[in-house]
């Protein structure tokens, strides 16, 4: 500090020093959040896929044992692909319910986390 220096010209000078630092501490904490949603939705997307095509191979399975039970393979992947479009049409019924409200309840949650 300066002896010359005024009270009011040192205020301003530790004004403009802490709002930088406030401004670079904000950036940090958003970087932080940012990576750990980021993390954890690639996370979810590895496990989702597996599982995925895990469940893709099953109900290929299913499909071609129910097939076989009725001595047509097509009617095995008939019953499968009826039994998923009741579904598509279930989860469009009920997306804001079952989907929407509790994927955005969760980013909020994690947004607002403290560590």
């Amino acid at each position: 500090m300066n002896d010359n220096a005024t009270p009011i010209s040192t205020l301003f000078e530790r004004l403009e020093e802490f709002s930088k630092t406030s401004i670079e501490l904000y950036k940090l904490k958003l970087i932080d959040k940012s990576v750990d949603i980021v993390s954890s939705l690639v996370g979810s997307l590895v496990i989702f896929s597996t599982v995925a095509l895990s469940f893709l191979i099953i109900n290929i399975g299913f499909a071609l044992w129910i097939g076989k039970l009725l001595n047509d393979l097509f009617y095995g992947f008939f019953i499968i692909g009826g039994f998923y479009a009741i579904l598509a049409i279930l989860l469009a019924i009920f997306c804001n319910q079952w989907i929407k409200n509790p994927v955005s309840n969760s980013l909020i949650s994690e947004i607002l986390k403290r560590k």
